[in-house]
Protein backbone atom coordinates (compact mmCIF):
# COMPACT_ATOMS: atom_id res chain seq x y z
CA UNK A 1 0.00 0.00 0.00
CA UNK A 2 2.74 2.64 1.15
CA UNK A 3 4.46 1.74 -2.88
CA UNK A 4 1.25 2.50 -4.48
CA UNK A 5 0.89 5.91 -2.43
CA UNK A 6 4.71 6.74 -3.40
CA UNK A 7 4.28 6.33 -7.04
CA UNK A 8 0.96 7.93 -6.97
CA UNK A 9 2.72 11.19 -5.51
CA UNK A 10 5.49 10.89 -7.10
CA UNK A 11 3.29 10.62 -10.57
CA UNK A 12 1.12 13.90 -9.37
CA UNK A 13 4.73 15.47 -8.82
CA UNK A 14 6.20 14.32 -12.59
CA UNK A 15 2.46 16.04 -13.68
CA UNK A 16 3.08 19.43 -11.75
CA UNK A 17 6.77 19.92 -12.56
CA UNK A 18 5.80 19.49 -16.37
CA UNK A 19 2.38 21.83 -16.26
CA UNK A 20 3.63 25.01 -17.79
CA UNK A 21 2.77 28.01 -15.17
CA UNK A 22 1.61 31.08 -16.74
CA UNK A 23 0.90 34.46 -14.69
CA UNK A 24 -2.42 36.09 -15.46
CA UNK A 25 -0.22 38.79 -17.34
CA UNK A 26 0.96 36.74 -19.70
CA UNK A 27 -2.31 34.71 -20.56
CA UNK A 28 -4.13 37.93 -20.96
CA UNK A 29 -1.15 38.80 -23.13
CA UNK A 30 -1.70 35.68 -25.21
CA UNK A 31 -5.12 35.88 -25.64
CA UNK A 32 -5.24 40.00 -27.01
CA UNK A 33 -2.81 38.87 -29.61
CA UNK A 34 -5.00 36.36 -31.34
CA UNK A 35 -8.46 38.31 -30.08
CA UNK A 36 -9.90 40.70 -32.93
CA UNK A 37 -9.06 44.44 -31.48
CA UNK A 38 -8.99 47.64 -33.14
CA UNK A 39 -5.31 48.25 -34.14
CA UNK A 40 -3.33 51.36 -33.82
CA UNK A 41 -1.77 52.82 -37.29
CA UNK A 42 1.18 53.49 -35.22
CA UNK A 43 1.80 49.65 -34.25
CA UNK A 44 1.87 48.41 -38.01
CA UNK A 45 4.82 50.22 -38.95
CA UNK A 46 8.65 49.50 -38.01
CA UNK A 47 11.97 50.78 -39.23
CA UNK A 48 14.70 48.04 -39.17
CA UNK A 49 18.21 48.82 -39.26
CA UNK A 50 19.07 47.09 -43.08
CA UNK A 51 18.71 47.94 -46.66
CA UNK A 52 15.27 47.41 -47.86
CA UNK A 53 16.16 44.72 -50.52
CA UNK A 54 17.26 42.57 -47.38
CA UNK A 55 14.08 43.46 -45.44
CA UNK A 56 11.90 42.42 -48.48
CA UNK A 57 13.26 39.17 -48.77
CA UNK A 58 12.93 38.91 -44.79
CA UNK A 59 9.47 40.42 -44.69
CA UNK A 60 8.42 37.26 -47.48
CA UNK A 61 9.86 34.76 -45.55
CA UNK A 62 7.99 36.29 -42.61
CA UNK A 63 4.93 35.67 -43.97
CA UNK A 64 6.36 32.27 -45.45
CA UNK A 65 6.81 31.43 -41.80
CA UNK A 66 3.77 32.47 -40.16
CA UNK A 67 1.75 30.11 -43.05
CA UNK A 68 0.21 32.69 -44.23
CA UNK A 69 -0.78 32.82 -48.22
CA UNK A 70 1.11 35.29 -50.36
CA UNK A 71 -1.09 36.72 -53.02
CA UNK A 72 0.81 39.14 -55.20
CA UNK A 73 4.27 39.92 -54.72
CA UNK A 74 5.59 43.33 -56.92
CA UNK A 75 9.41 43.54 -55.82
CA UNK A 76 10.16 46.28 -57.80
CA UNK A 77 7.64 48.55 -55.86
CA UNK A 78 8.11 46.65 -52.85
CA UNK A 79 4.92 45.29 -51.69
CA UNK A 80 3.50 42.17 -50.85
CA UNK A 81 -0.41 41.05 -50.71
CA UNK A 82 -1.01 38.69 -48.14
CA UNK A 83 -3.92 36.50 -46.52
CA UNK A 84 -4.29 36.21 -42.87
CA UNK A 85 -7.06 34.85 -41.25
CA UNK A 86 -9.09 35.04 -44.06
CA UNK A 87 -8.52 38.80 -44.23
CA UNK A 88 -5.55 40.30 -46.98
CA UNK A 89 -3.22 42.45 -45.47
CA UNK A 90 -0.72 44.49 -48.09
CA UNK A 91 3.27 45.03 -46.53
CA UNK A 92 5.03 47.58 -47.60
CA UNK A 93 8.94 47.42 -47.85
CA UNK A 94 10.70 50.89 -48.48
CA UNK A 95 13.86 52.68 -48.03
CA UNK A 96 14.33 54.96 -45.25
CA UNK A 97 18.24 55.79 -45.46
CA UNK A 98 21.22 53.28 -47.13
CA UNK A 99 21.46 51.06 -44.13
CA UNK A 100 17.20 51.35 -42.80
CA UNK A 101 14.36 49.94 -44.31
CA UNK A 102 10.71 50.26 -42.85
CA UNK A 103 7.92 47.73 -43.12
CA UNK A 104 3.97 48.75 -43.26
CA UNK A 105 1.64 46.40 -43.14
CA UNK A 106 -1.47 47.18 -43.40
CA UNK A 107 -4.82 45.60 -43.98
CA UNK A 108 -6.27 45.70 -47.61
CA UNK A 109 -9.69 46.88 -46.66
CA UNK A 110 -8.32 49.93 -44.15
CA UNK A 111 -10.48 48.11 -41.89
CA UNK A 112 -8.16 48.18 -38.69
CA UNK A 113 -10.30 45.44 -36.87
CA UNK A 114 -8.07 42.02 -36.51
CA UNK A 115 -5.72 40.22 -34.33
CA UNK A 116 -2.59 42.31 -33.95
CA UNK A 117 -0.67 38.93 -33.65
CA UNK A 118 -0.66 39.19 -37.23
CA UNK A 119 1.90 42.13 -37.73
CA UNK A 120 3.86 41.43 -33.94
CA UNK A 121 4.76 37.79 -35.37
CA UNK A 122 6.38 39.10 -38.80
CA UNK A 123 8.04 42.07 -36.77
CA UNK A 124 9.02 39.64 -34.59
CA UNK A 125 10.44 37.13 -37.42
CA UNK A 126 12.35 39.68 -39.07
CA UNK A 127 13.92 40.99 -35.60
CA UNK A 128 15.35 37.39 -34.98
CA UNK A 129 16.64 37.01 -38.78
CA UNK A 130 17.97 40.33 -39.58
CA UNK A 131 21.42 38.36 -39.44
CA UNK A 132 20.47 35.97 -42.02
CA UNK A 133 20.87 38.14 -45.09
CA UNK A 134 19.62 36.36 -48.63
CA UNK A 135 22.93 35.65 -50.34
CA UNK A 136 23.16 34.69 -54.47
CA UNK A 137 23.55 30.94 -55.15
CA UNK A 138 24.34 30.15 -58.61
CA UNK A 139 23.24 26.73 -59.91
CA UNK A 140 26.65 25.99 -61.69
Amino acid sequence: MERIVKSILLGLLLLTSCTPVYSAGEQLSLSTLITSQNVHFESCTKVFNTDNISLFYLTLAAINANRFTVDEIQSKSGYILFTAVNKKFLAMVSNVNTNQGLVRITPADNNYYFQPGIVLNIFKYIELNLDKKPEEVSLY
